[in-house]
């Protein structure tokens, strides 16, 4: 009985496709740090396409098919997060500038994942990503994108694109941070609200 709850619990497609994601990574890495002709950064595009596409259908199938477990609701932030991270990283070994969005990245993500476990402590807990969340998480997804299939793009262009960047990931941390501090109706009564 525990090792069918086991793998009902962790066996689910949801949980499959955030491993994938996971997995994805250092592929990801290894060719886009390798890349020298224009094939090599369509490829490493297109590794992140289907990263982003199976994103989009872990989410629809764990509430489809009732698969939404207490496993996939860690796996599938970290994968997401572990992505995006990855996507900065590999750019600003490229592009300088990009360093900078990765330090406020790190900054951002250890103070949402330090503010939720004190807010879970509490008997607290978000209901959910932020809408301003959702939109930085677009945005920077887009734009990083588009500096992997364009790997020549001016340095004004990659200030821009960085500078917008940061624009969003800062309007989402304080947004983050109010909806922490401020105990608004997002965070809800573990005991009461989530039963």
């Amino acid at each position: 009985m525990i090792i069918k709850d086991w793998k009902k619990e962790i066996l689910t497609i949801p949980n499959l496709l955030s491993l994938f994601r996971l997995l994805l990574i250092p592929v990801y890495v290894i060719i886009y740090l390798n890349a020298t002709e224009t094939v090599d950064y369509i490829i490493a595009a297109a590794i992140l396409a289907v990263s982003c596409l199976t994103d989009m259908i872990d989410g629809k199938v764990a509430r489809h098919f009732n698969m939404i477990s207490t496993v996939g609701k860690l796996l599938d932030p970290v994968a997401d997060k572990a992505t995006q991270l990855t996507m900065t990283v590999c750019l600003a070994v490229r592009h300088p500038i990009l360093w900078h969005l990765v330090a406020l990245f790190v900054i951002k993500e250890s103070f949402q994942l330090i503010a939720g476990y004190v807010a879970y402590r509490r008997g607290k807990m978000l209901a959910g990503a932020l809408m301003t969340g959702k939109i930085c998480t677009t945005v920077l997804f887009v734009s990083l994108l588009l500096m992997v299939l364009l790997p020549n793009l001016s340095e004004t262009a990659v200030n821009i694109i960085t500078a917008t960047d940061a624009s969003f990931m800062l309007i989402a941390f304080c947004h983050y941070a109010f909806t922490y501090f401020r105990k608004t109706p997002m965070l809800l009564d573990i005991n009461k609200d989530c039963q």
